[in-house]
C-alpha cells in the first residue's frame, strides 16, 4: 500500500523497449483526464520527447526522474513537489523493468519504484503469443520481491476489438493469472509515432497530434480502477481557484529559444531558473524571431537544428543580434543543438553546409555513422555564468554530430562519464558557455542563481 499522504501513483513499465509503454501511458493519461482528474505525468530517464506527448494530453509539464542526475533524495523531492497538487501521478518507465545502467538495475523502473514506494504495471506485448504469457508473468512476479507489481497490461491483443486472441490467452494462462491482468489493449497501428534519427518525431512536427480519436478508443480499453486498485475520484480542493497574484519582481529576463528546432528542456531546469529570479521570455528562431525586448541572458536548449537549417540560416537578424550581444558580454548558454546553432556552420546529412549564428568560431557536421550517448559529471575549470571554477554538475549527452573545425579549444569542463572515462570538453568564449551536455541544474544548487547573477551584472 502507498503512504496515505502520498498522491496515488503508478509506474508503467514493460518487458522490453517497444512493448507499448508509451502507447499505454498516453491512453492511461487520456482516460484519467476524461474522468476529470488532475494528472501529473513523469518520465524515468533523460528523454525529452515522451514528456512532450504526456504534456499535450494533460496540459501539465511532464517531469523527468533520472537517478544519475538527481540521486535518491532528488527523485523523492522532485516527485513530491510536482505531484502534491495532483489527484494522481503516472510515471512512464524507460526501457525494460529491471534494466538499468551498464547491465545493472541502477536507475531502472524497478529501482525508481523502490525509491518512491510506487507499484508497477508491466506492459507485455502479446502479439503472436499465448501460453508463453504465463511464463513471462511468473518470471517478472518472482524476480525481485522488493518490487510491487500491481499487475499486467496485455498490449497488441487482437486487432481493433477482436476477442479471439484474448480468449486463447485467458485459457492458456489460467484463472489465477488472469486475475493479474489489469487491461487488454488491442493492436492499433494508428497510434504508432513516426521516428527519425535519435528518436520519435516531436509534438511540434506531428501533424496527427490534435486528432485524439484513436487515443480515446484505446483509453476506453484502460480499466483505471483495476490498475490503481481502487476508485479514483477528483479532489475538489485541487481545482484551480482565482487568487490575486503576488507581486513578483524578477531580477533578470532570460530569452529561451523554444520551437521545433530547440525543444529539449527539462522542466525542472526552467522551474529552477524562475525560482532563482529569471523572468522567462520564449522566442522562435525558426519563425524569424529576434531576441525579446529587455533580454539580459539567452538559453538555447537542444533539439533538431539540423532539420531546420534553412530557417535558421535565413534568420540573419537574430544571428547578428547574438554576435553583437556576445561581444558586449551578455551571458549566453547553449547545449547540444544550442551549441550547434551558436557555431559558425552546420553541414547536414545531405552534405550541404549552412551558416549558423557565428557566435562561436566552430563548424559542425551531422554524421550518420556516429552516435554519442553517455551520462557525465562536469567540473568547470574557470569562473563562468555557471558559477566559480570547480562547480560540479551532472548531465547527459545524446547526439549524432561532430565538431569538424574550431578556432577555440574545448577546455571548459573536466568531464567524467558514469563508467569512469575522463576527458576535457565544453567551450567558454567571451561570456558564452556551450557544450553537447544537457545539464541538470539542480544537481548543483548554486548554478541557476549564478546564471541570474551573471545576467544582472550584464
Amino acid at each position: 500500500m502507498q503512504n496515505n499522504n502520498q498522491t496515488p501513483a503508478i509506474i508503467i513499465s514493460a518487458t522490453h523497449s517497444g512493448a507499448g509503454k508509451t502507447t499505454v501511458t498516453r491512453a492511461l493519461l487520456a482516460a484519467l483526464k476524461a474522468r476529470g482528474l488532475v494528472v501529473q505525468p513523469f518520465k524515468i530517464g533523460p528523454d525529452f520527447i515522451d514528456p512532450m506527448y504526456h504534456s499535450v494530453i494533460v496540459n501539465r509539464p511532464s517531469i523527468n526522474l533520472d537517478f544519475w542526475m538527481m540521486g535518491e533524495d532528488g527523485i523523492r523531492d522532485v516527485f513530491s513537489r510536482w505531484s502534491r497538487n495532483a489527484d494522481v501521478a503516472v510515471i512512464e518507465a524507460m526501457g525494460a523493468l529491471f534494466d538499468g545502467a551498464n547491465g545493472t538495475g541502477e536507475g531502472s523502473a524497478a529501482h525508481i519504484a523502490a525509491i518512491l514506494d510506487v507499484p508497477v504495471v508491466v506492459v507485455i506485448d502479446v502479439y503472436g503469443m499465448t501460453r508463453t504469457t504465463a511464463a513471462i508473468m511468473d518470471g517478472l512476479d518472482s524476480f525481485d520481491p522488493n518490487v510491487k507489481i500491481a499487475g499486467f497490461i496485455l498490449n497488441r491483443c487482437g486487432y481493433k476489438g477482436s476477442t479471439g486472441h484474448m480468449n486463447l490467452i485467458k485459457k492458456a494462462i489460467g484463472a489465477d493469472r488472469w486475475k493479474r491482468v489489469l487491461s487488454i489493449v488491442s493492436d492499433n497501428p494508428a497510434l504508432k509515432v513516426a521516428e527519425r534519427h535519435l528518436g520519435l518525431i516531436t509534438t511540434y512536427e506531428n501533424s496527427t497530434i490534435d486528432d485524439d480519436s484513436d487515443l480515446n478508443r484505446v483509453a476506453k480499453q484502460i480499466d483505471i480502477d483495476k490498475i490503481f486498485g481502487f476508485s479514483l475520484k477528483a479532489n475538489v480542493s485541487l481545482k484551480p481557484k482565482f487568487t490575486k497574484s503576488p507581486i513578483y519582481l524578477p531580477k533578470a529576463r532570460l530569452a529561451v529559444a523554444r520551437d521545433a528546432a530547440f525543444c529539449f528542456y527539462y522542466e525542472e531546469n526552467l522551474a529552477a531558473l524562475r525560482e532563482a529570479g529569471f523572468e522567462i521570455a520564449e522566442f522562435s528562431p525558426i519563425a524569424g524571431d529576434t531576441l525579446p525586448p529587455a533580454t539580459n541572458a539567452v538559453y538555447f536548449g537542444g533539439g533538431y537544428p539540423e532539420s531546420f537549417v534553412s530557417e535558421l540560416a535565413n534568420n540573419d537578424k537574430l544571428a547578428a543580434q547574438l554576435r553583437h550581444a556576445a561581444k558586449l558580454g551578455m551571458p549566453i548558454y547553449g547545449e547540444c543543438g544550442g551549441l550547434i546553432y551558436l557555431g559558425r556552420s552546420l553541414t547536414g546529412f545531405d552534405g550541404e553546409t549552412y551558416p549558423m549564428s557565428g557566435v562561436l568560431p566552430i563548424d559542425f557536421a551531422m554524421d550518420p555513422t556516429y552516435l554519442q550517448i553517455r551520462y557525465i559529471e562536469l567540473t568547470t575549470r574557470r569562473d563562468s555564468l555557471l558559477g566559480s571554477a570547480g562547480t560540479v554538475i551532472r548531465g547527459q549527452e545524446f547526439h549524432q554530430s561532430r565538431v569538424v573545425s574550431s578556432e577555440i579549444s574545448a577546455d571548459f569542463y573536466n568531464a567524467k562519464t558514469s563508467d569512469g572515462q575522463e576527458y576535457i570538453d565544453g567551450y567558454q568564449y567571451q561570456n558564452v558557455v556551450a557544450s553537447y551536455a544537457h545539464i541538470y541544474l539542480n544537481s548543483c544548487e548554486s548554478v541557476a542563481y549564478s546564471f541570474v547573477c551573471a545576467a544582472k551584472r550584464f
